[in-house]
């Protein structure tokens, strides 16, 4: 596991206080992907309701509070695959 990937599960627990309700996956091309769901945040490359895809510059600004996840989206920097309802939840716990 990176050490990028470190960080957002650190960053990510900190952010969701608990589990998330469905399952949720966040895809760093080059460095692997992060689980949430209702066990909380963890490493991992299953499948899930959503996933979101973005770089780790894009992710780490997104968690900084430095870029809006949904401006994000809407510029092509973060793109989303499967439930709209379950990402714009993430987009505001993110915010």
């Amino acid at each position: 596991m990176s050490d990028v990937i470190d960080a957002a599960v650190t960053a990510l627990s900190a952010k969701l206080n608990g589990g998330f309700d469905g399952v949720a996956k966040f895809v760093i091309p080059g460095e692997g992907a992060i689980m949430m769901d209702s066990n909380g945040v963890r490493a991992g490359d299953e499948e899930a309701d959503v996933t979101l895809t973005a770089s780790t510059e894009t992710f780490r600004a997104i968690l900084d509070g430095d870029m809006n996840p949904t401006m994000a989206f809407m510029t092509g920097k973060l793109s989303v695959d499967g439930s709209m309802g379950l990402a714009m939840k993430l987009g505001s716990v993110l915010s």
